[in-house]
């Protein structure tokens, strides 16, 4: 069974640090496509970051680049969020999500440019990230 647990949430200050922590567990970390992405009240999900394990390439939205850096842990099979230089408008819950390689998504093309929301399969419960002013 595919699962995802994320961690490491929490209330941080302007200009603070987090590291959230996604675990998984079901399957290995090379076999799928696996993102950060977060939604704020009323606002639509959106992505954070997406990482392709095997060869470490990420991207990451623009509303983050430079503030953020995700990485993993293929000992642990545990994907990172490193987030610096938070803002209030950082604050959402954030979640975890994969989907796995296969036939028509194929992990010798797949790019983590490939990083919407709505083509993950598997969902962690998320975690709630707060930037006060």
């Amino acid at each position: 069974e595919v699962q995802l647990v994320e961690s490491g949430g929490g209330l941080v200050q302007t200009g603070g640090s987090l590291r959230l922590s996604c675990a998984a567990s079901g399957f290995t970390l090379d076999a799928y496509a696996i993102g950060w992405f977060r939604q704020a009240p009323g606002k639509e999900r959106e992505e954070v970051s997406c990482i392709k394990h095997s060869d470490g390439s990420a991207n990451y939205a623009d509303s983050m680049k430079g503030r953020v850096t995700i990485s993993s842990d293929n000992a642990k099979n545990t994907v990172y969020l490193q987030m610096y230089s938070l803002k209030p408008e950082d604050t959402a819950i954030y979640y975890c999500a994969a989907v796995p390689f296969s036939k028509s998504r194929s992990s010798y093309f797949w790019t983590p440019t490939e990083c919407n929301y709505w083509d993950y399969d598997y969902w962690g419960q998320g975690t709630q990230v707060t930037v006060s002013s």
